[in-house]
């Protein structure tokens, strides 16, 4: 007869040999000569079966590292419940473009040409544009969205939280003038790096967007701004504004939020 132990250990191995499975691993960026550090999470399954997934690009914010999604929130347990794979890259505070001034901070090319061919190389990715979505919190909400306007060729969903999506009201704030120069004698840096003058060229039907912001988040007018210029393009797309501020208490709810929106604009293939 097994002891009490004997059956607790069992069903401890049992639960977790079939749990999500987080990896630290490092790409080449060839631009940058330099290895970068991201997380995969491997959903439940992945181990004992053979089938593809679709994979969510999950982009923390400025000051946060690749670690601060699975630090900070049950995206281990919702990557499991919804069987995607997540990748969180790492991206410093570069607000994820290819810096003009800066060469050691090249984050646009890393993620579209380095990341991704890895990824679908040494993974089970599904991979087309259909199966790849971008989320991602304040500067990485900026990324996201910004990511999938200049790569619809890779990117299907585009999902920002908390999106700083105007960085030119900002001109002294959170490094920008490092990787972009002084907004006077580069305006031309900070026009066509930023969300909202990318989207002037969007049309209907190229990208599913849902937009989610707290109601007291200081980012909050630049997201309505975004939400105006969309509506004005008569662009369908998603918008939430929920009671809270800039921080991990309505970040882990948006995310729970908006995954069944990324999982319905997933292409079933």
């Amino acid at each position: 007869m097994k002891t009490l132990l004997e059956i607790f250990l069992f069903l401890f191995m049992s639960l977790n040999s079939w749990a999500s499975e987080v990896k630290t691993i490092e790409v080449h960026a060839k631009k940058m000569n330099s290895q970068v550090k991201n997380y995969i999470i491997l959903p439940e399954g992945y181990q004992t079966n053979d089938k593809s997934y679709p994979v969510l690009y999950l982009l923390h914010g400025f000051g946060d590292t690749y670690k601060k999604w699975v630090d900070a929130t049950t995206i281990e347990q919702l990557a499991d419940q919804h069987q995607l794979i997540v990748v969180c890259p790492d991206a410093g505070r570069s607000w994820y473009f290819d810096s003009p001034i800066d060469p050691k901070s090249q984050y646009e090319s890393y993620i579209t040409q380095d990341l991704i061919p890895y990824l679908d190389k040494n993974f089970r990715t599904k991979a087309d544009r259909g199966n790849r979505a971008l989320c991602g919190l304040s500067m990485g909400g900026h990324g996201s969205m910004y990511l999938a306007l200049r790569h619809k060729d890779l990117f299907s969903i585009a999902v920002p939280l908390s999106g700083g999506l105007d960085i030119r009201p900002f001109p002294n704030n959170w490094k920008l003038k490092k990787y972009l120069g002084d907004i006077n004698n580069h305006p031309e840096n900070w026009e066509k790096n930023t969300v909202l003058e990318l989207a002037k060229n969007l049309k209907d039907g190229e990208l599913a967007i849902s937009v989610d912001c707290g109601s007291e988040d200081f980012f909050v007018g630049l997201n309505r701004n975004f939400k105006k210029l969309l509506n004005d393009k008569k662009i369908k797309f998603s918008y939430q504004e929920h009671p809270g501020a800039h921080n991990w208490s309505y970040w882990q709810k948006a995310i729970v939020r908006q995954l069944p929106f990324i999982m319905e604009n997933f292409e079933k293939k």
